[in-house]
């Protein structure tokens, strides 16, 4: 198997909820989630490097949230990718056809798929330039 076109980890967490302010807010009071309007975002890896530091954001969503469609699902992962273009190859090489057009922004290329339960998978190939918090 090629060393490029893999998973390097979790980039983030979103999951449905009734009222997502309320939520978020819920967890900023009572665990202590430095929340924002996004949720919150954590620096993971090792803290002595900014080289292998890393984040994960949290994010809740309202029920209906188009973003989850296909799925009928209440969470969504987002999986950090090493290289968009090689991991989609390969996905479609296995027959696994992506829901959309790979975006792009300032913080990275993003693609989704379907997982063969239906659990909407998010893939993002970040920026070397993406902010980690302090």
């Amino acid at each position: 198997m090629s060393s490029k076109g893999k998973v390097t980890g979790i980039g983030g967490v979103f999951f449905k909820c009734k009222n997502p302010e309320a939520l978020k807010q819920w967890y900023a009071d009572h665990l202590g989630l430095n929340v924002d309007q996004y949720g919150c975002l954590f620096s993971v890896g090792f803290q002595s490097s900014e080289e292998q530091r890393s984040t994960l954001q949290w994010s809740t969503f309202g029920e209906d949230a188009p973003s989850f469609a296909p799925s009928d699902k209440q969470f969504m992962i987002n999986y950090r990718v090493d290289d968009m273009a090689s991991i989609l190859e390969k996905l479609q090489a296995a027959g696994i056809e992506p829901l959309d057009e790979v975006a792009t922004y300032d913080y990275g290329k993003f693609v989704h798929i379907l997982d063969p339960e239906g659990n909407k998978l998010e893939l993002w190939e970040p920026k070397d330039s993406v902010f980690i918090p302090e």
